[in-house]
């Protein structure tokens, strides 16, 4: 079977706009119709550990399927879909309403409850179709399910009880229920007659086995809701997640539905249960990814800096240690993503890690950065200087397999990814005639992100008083800019190249990822200014965002997956890669196209959306199974309002950047509760006039920007 990175079809399509209702816990999702329904020959399903549990669950009435009247989506992990029994024929109403409350979490519970609002008593066949196929997630995602293994089915008074035993490893669903019977296979049911204004009420809950161990579902029938893990846990994030107001209608609901979606994506090792990690998307990626997670936990500084902090305690735990080509680990290398498809226990460790990305490493090394900078728990980033350590040494010895100074990547098996880094999809990386690199690839953002590893592990040693290892780095740095500088600049074109290929030609497409050299620094001043006029022309800025690759380019199409499309992550960054230069009108610019997309569609930024001028069609052009919630997309608005506030701390330096930037057209913005130094921060905005309160002691308050732009590596603050 083909691994699930090298999978290269179209997949059918997840929409909310086709009334599915996706609810995610931790590793486990549901994915249903609006009346609660699972169709088998869908994507919908109970999956955990990337294995569907339940594959068919059918509501019928007196043998026939309900009608949809509503769905309400509570938290993340709970919804409850209200139906009706279909009129008997020659009337027009009916008075049985059904109500199907779902929880999901290490298994699913569900309370049915059937109200006759009828003045006389009416009688109810009830019937619950059940089917289970133990598929494999990715087989479901891309429409290629097979029945393979041996499968058994054992009938209970009140239980269906599947098995699966395949390639050595045994599945199982254990299908209980309190108010209906088994009938018979794959059917659960009960008659019964509800008096006027009257009620009946069951429950059924579903729970995993991994060979033969069953796991116990957070939410089980007959127990209060409102002490489940989950609950608990997305009550404390709510609690401790800043405040905003506003007067831009709109500004908040996105914001607040940001932090939502990064509450629902929180993963927790069962090993390490107080460290918290985020899963990269839903429904199909609720999963640790290396790149994803780095760069979520960095945008999401501002409300949360403990999520980066077990981001990078995971992320070092599972750190490469041998040389192994058909995962691609490499010592020190940074993993890609974890797998628990066919995992032998239920700990975060049994799943399968793969490792074939090159930008992991060094951004594992800037958010170790970052974290010191905010001053968060000095003595466990201490603690993980040596993972940095095995990181640069990975850079050095593997990324640089060739000596050039820059990082580069290859496939080292036909089971990986061939593009390597965030355009990771086959037709990713090219020139801009459209033809595609051939490794060993070194894209331009990689450089950068690497370039400001360096920059972060000088600071490490500087604050360590190692003077001689600080000045190492920085002179690494400082090479490896004036070579960026010097062999991916195109004079003619005033751009830098996406990346070198193999024989060290420029891929000289115009894309995106020119502006995460800008977010790092790695770009000289003196060509900061055509880079931002770039990005910011009419090519490249659709008006919601900036395009993954410009229209005056070979192969641009504004619903490819990277080859013309808006990822709103991308965009913050290019966001965040022109202020840091100063230039704060095009960064405005992208801010409020992103901020403005996200009101266009509810409230909540997809995964990506279409290229298509916002000219030529005034909402974001919608992308088929685009990830929602996705990680780094909930995480944008929150980089976003970092950069609007211009925030920036150095607490080990005593100092904080604050020069807000807000436009005219949200006027007054107040961020309250922000974590910083132990405490907790509130910054007001109101045109011209700007105020922080709970400011540290010893902090100095630095009513400037804080943009290090000069060719020379910065020593200090």
């Amino acid at each position: 079977m083909a691994a699930p990175w090298t999978f290269a079809g179209e997949p059918p399509p997840v929409s909310q706009a086709a009334g599915i209702v996706t609810l995610v816990e931790g590793s486990t999702f549901c994915i249903s119709g609006p009346a609660g329904d699972i169709d088998g020959g869908m994507t919908h399903g109970l999956f955990f550990r990337d294995t569907r549990f339940l594959s068919s669950l059918e509501l019928r009435l007196n043998g026939m399927p309900l009608q949809t009247l509503s769905s309400l989506v509570g938290d993340p992990f709970s919804a409850t879909f209200v139906t009706r029994a279909r009129p008997r024929p020659g009337r027009a109403d009916s008075t049985l309403v059904a109500f199907r409350t779902r929880y999901v979490g290490q298994g699913m519970r569900e309370d049915l409850v059937i109200r006759n609002f009828g003045p006389e008593p009416a009688a109810c066949v009830l019937e619950l179709a059940v089917d289970v196929d133990f598929a494999d997630l990715f087989d479901v995602k891309e429409g290629r399910v097979e029945l393979r293994g041996e499968h058994t089915l054992e009938t209970l008074d009140n239980a269906l009880v599947f098995g699966c035993h395949r390639d050595g490893i045994h599945r199982g669903t254990v299908l209980s229920c309190s108010g209906l019977a088994v009938i018979e296979h794959h059917l659960l049911g009960t008659e019964v007659v509800i008096g006027p204004q009257g009620s009946w009420t069951g429950c059924v809950e579903l729970a995993p086995v991994i060979d033969e161990a069953r796991v116990e579902p957070l939410y089980r029938c007959g127990r209060p809701v409102a002490r489940a893990a989950p609950t608990e846990r997305l009550q404390r994030w709510r609690r401790q997640v800043p405040t905003l107001s506003s007067s831009h209608p709109g500004l908040e609901a996105v914001v607040a539905r940001s932090q939502a979606d990064l509450g629902a994506l929180r993963i927790f090792d069962p090993e390490f249960p107080e460290r918290t990690v985020v899963a990269a998307g839903a429904p199909w990626f609720m999963t640790l990814f290396g790149r994803d997670s780095l760069l979520t936990s960095w945008m999401t500084m501002l409300i949360d800096p403990d999520l980066a902090l077990g981001v990078v305690q995971t992320l070092a735990r599972f750190q490469g240690e041998k040389v192994d080509p058909d995962t691609e680990e490499e010592p020190g290398r940074i993993l890609h993503e974890m797998r628990f498809g066919s995992a032998a226990t239920l700990s975060l460790g049994g799943g399968h890690v793969y490792y074939g990305t090159a930008d992991a490493t060094p951004l594992f090394v800037m958010l170790l950065g970052e974290l010191r900078r905010w001053g968060l728990a000095a003595e466990q980033v201490d603690r993980l200087l040596p993972h940095v350590d095995r990181a640069m040494d990975w850079i050095a010895d593997y990324g640089d397999a060739d000596g050039d100074g820059f990082v580069e990547y290859e496939q080292a098996s036909g089971r990986g990814l061939r593009n390597q880094g965030w355009k990771d999809s086959w037709d990713g990386v090219r020139d801009a005639r459209g033809e595609l690199g051939k490794g060993p690839i070194a894209l331009c953002e990689v450089q950068g992100y690497t370039y400001a590893a360096y920059v972060a592990r000088a600071h490490f040693a500087h604050e360590a008083g190692d003077e001689a290892v600080a000045a190492g780095f920085r002179v690494r740095a400082a090479e490896l800019k004036e070579a960026f500088n010097r062999q991916f600049w195109l004079e003619d074109r005033q751009w830098f190249a996406m990346a070198l290929d193999g024989d060290k030609r420029p891929l000289d497409a115009l894309t995106s990822n020119v502006g995460h050299c800008l977010w790092t620094g790695i770009v000289d001043r003196d060509k900061a200014a055509a880079v931002a006029r770039h990005l910011m022309s009419p090519a490249m800025f659709s008006g919601w965002g900036v395009r993954t690759l410009a229209t005056t380019m070979v192969g641009y199409n504004p619903i490819s997956y990277h080859n013309g499309s808006v990822w709103p992550h991308d965009s913050a960054l290019v966001a965040a890669g022109l202020m840091r230069y100063g230039f704060v009108e095009e960064a405005q610019r992208v801010v409020m196209g992103l901020i403005e997309a996200a009101m266009a569609v509810g409230g909540r930024l997809p995964e990506l959306f279409g290229g298509l001028d916002r000219s030529e069609l005034p909402v974001p052009l919608g992308y088929p199974a685009s990830c929602s919630p996705q990680a780094w997309a909930a995480a944008s608005p929150l980089l976003l309002l970092r950069l609007l506030l211009r925030f920036d701390p150095w607490l080990p330096h005593g100092k904080l950047w604050l020069a807000p930037v807000v436009p005219a057209v949200i006027a007054r913005l107040r961020v309250g509760h922000i974590p910083l130094g132990g405490g907790r921060v509130a910054v007001e905005v109101d045109g011209d006039d700007v105020s922080i309160e709970g400011l540290p002691p010893g902090v100095e308050l630095v009513r400037e920007p804080r943009r290090p732009l000069s060719a020379e590596v910065p020593e200090g603050p």
